[in-house]
């Protein structure tokens, strides 16, 4: 059965179009730089997991790739497409896609990871990705750690804008490990009308432990984990980051998942 398509995006990708994800990738570009792009041949083709409004594929395009990005919003690859027009962009949830091995490089950021509440999902997607992968084919990924729950997901915060406010309530369940984001926005339709939409987003928080696991049942190998300060990022976006980097073996199965 088909897993259910993560539509709650679509309520916000205008929202997150304006900013969040730009903001968070112009971090990254130390952690591509220095520690991905080396990594990757000439013209590799690469898959943009859970790829948003576009903002990674931007970069890769930019560099020379030859990218696929897959989401689940359909709102969020209307601006991927706009965005990137050097790109391919397929409505999939990365839970239940299937693509034949052909990427040398499979990139996930920004935390997307972390909405997968379940560990068997966690397995599921990296069992798509082996399959998609060439024998040798890098998989790279963030993830929000405890640390970033207990400070980064608590409290309030807010983006005002002469037409777009959010507001977030942030809580963190320590014994469900379960990150809680209240997201109300407030968008202008010209005169005095005002569109406001409520979000709820929920993230995973998930251990090295079972994070390495989950990799390892899927056939990966070569399992690295650093921290994103160490790779190069700044900021509060760093806190409680950390990064996994991850390789489908030369040669042997499709993993035990497939």
């Amino acid at each position: 059965m088909a897993a259910q398509r993560y539509g709650v995006y679509d309520h916000f990708a205008w929202f997150y179009s304006r900013g969040w994800g730009i903001d968070y990738h112009q971090q990254l570009r130390p952690v591509l730089q220095d520690h991905v792009f080396p990594r990757l041949a000439k013209g590799a083709r690469v898959l943009d997991l859970c790829c948003g409004s576009g903002d990674l594929s931007r970069v890769l395009v930019e560099r020379g790739y030859k990218v696929t990005g897959i989401d689940g919003s359909a709102e969020m690859l209307l601006y991927a497409r706009s965005n990137v027009p050097g790109a391919i962009f397929r409505l999939e949830d990365a839970r239940d896609f299937h693509l034949r091995p052909q990427f040398d490089a499979a990139l996930s950021t920004f935390d997307s990871l972390n909405h997968l509440l379940a560990l068997a999902e966690l397995e599921s997607v990296f069992a798509n990705v082996y399959r998609a992968l060439v024998p040798g084919g890098l998989l790279v990924f963030d993830l929000n750690m405890e640390e970033a729950f207990t400070t980064m997901w608590r409290g309030s915060f807010s983006n005002v804008e002469e037409t777009a406010v959010g507001i977030t309530n942030g809580s963190y369940d320590p014994v469900e490990k379960v990150g809680r984001a209240q997201v109300t926005l407030f968008r202008a339709e010209g005169g005095d009308l005002w569109r406001r939409s409520d979000i709820t987003v929920l993230e995973k928080c998930y251990t090295t432990e079972e994070v390495a696991g989950a990799l390892e049942s899927a056939g990966f190998a070569g399992i690295e984990m650093r921290e994103a300060w160490e790779l190069g990022m700044r900021g509060d976006i760093a806190l409680g980051r950390t990064f996994f980097f991850a390789q489908r073996p030369d040669s042997g199965d499709c993993g035990r998942l497939a």
